[in-house]
């Protein structure tokens, strides 16, 4: 039966099939053909000769874009160098200075990857073209640093910080290392250099303990309900006095700041100069615990009172 089948198939499409096979002969005495006439050949050596020649070609312009590529570097680092030199004997704000070395840094970069891409053969329309393609995703990865950068030039105008200030700001205090194009870097105490957007930091909070020559310290101190607010006052005071790094004009001082739920709350306000301002801290501090432990004075802890009545 399958046998059959297949011939009334064959003799169903016998027109098509013979197309079929006529065309299959014409093509394999095409091939032998150009072989035997050694056309084929030629054709083949044009091919390996197009291809060498455009692998020479593209070699050359890769080369030639790896030479740029090194030579650009170098170009930028020299250029990098005299700027600095520059900048150091005009004795330009080093916030500005080091603000303009990234700015410079970053045009210098986009001239040489622009002078690469012209060197590999692509136009730089056709590159202008390609970037203007992602138009809206660049719109949208660009609109952050544009912020940062109109941030860093208000803080070059304004100068809410300069660099080697202590600032704290967003929680991190630190010292200023270098204000960017986009960014400003604290180094924290730990050593740790923070990187806090320009954008960010021209709206923040900023305290500045470099604005001013001198700085108030204050200190809230907690003591037991039922301890002597005069003894707990003078302890303060004397040890406060006896630190020469606190200044007597505006001379120190201890109040009764708040009646809270467990303890009595002191608070002592005093003066230093900036230098002082972290030791002076630190050292009354220790000064305080060691003292009120001398004198017997509680520090308290909270506590709550539960009233038992009688059920019945």
């Amino acid at each position: 039966m399958f046998h059959l089948s297949v011939l009334s198939f064959l003799a169903a499409n016998a027109d098509s099939s013979r197309n079929a096979i006529d065309s299959v002969h014409r093509v394999a005495g095409a091939i032998i053909a150009d072989v035997a006439t050694g056309r084929g050949i030629d054709k083949m050596e044009m091919l390996i000769e197009k291809l060498v020649n455009w692998g020479i070609v593209i070699g050359g312009r890769i080369i030639g874009a790896t030479i740029i590529f090194f030579v650009g570097r170098f170009v930028i680092r020299m250029i990098n160098k005299v700027f600095d030199k520059v900048l150091t004997r005009d004795s330009i704000d080093p916030g500005v200075k080091s603000f303009l070395k990234s700015m410079i840094n970053a045009l210098l970069m986009v001239l040489l990857i622009i002078a690469i891409v012209n060197k590999l053969g692509f136009e730089t329309t056709s590159f202008a073209a390609l970037l203007a393609s992602f138009g809206v995703a660049v719109g949208m990865a660009l609109s952050g640093n544009l912020s940062n950068f109109v941030g860093g030039m208000i803080i070059l105008m304004f100068k809410p910080y300069r660099v080697g200030d202590l600032i704290e700001v967003n929680g991190v205090t630190g010292y200023v290392e270098a204000i960017e194009i986009f960014h400003t870097i604290l180094r924290t105490y730990s050593g740790v250099n923070v990187y806090l957007s320009n954008g960010s930091m021209s709206a923040a909070t900023i305290k500045n303990y470099h604005k001013e020559d001198r700085l108030r310290l204050e200190f809230k101190v907690g003591v037991e309900y039922g301890q002597d607010f005069k003894q707990a006052e003078d302890v303060l005071l004397k040890l406060a006095n006896e630190d020469a790094r606190v200044l007597k004009d505006p001379k120190p001082y201890v109040a009764l700041d708040e009646l809270a739920d467990s303890s009595v709350n002191l608070v002592m306000r005093l003066w230093v100069e900036n230098a002082d301002y972290w030791s002076t801290k630190y050292d009354i501090n220790r000064k305080i615990y060691e003292r009120f432990n001398e004198a017997g004075i509680s520090f308290p802890f909270p506590q709550i009172t539960v009233h038992k009545g009688d059920p019945s």
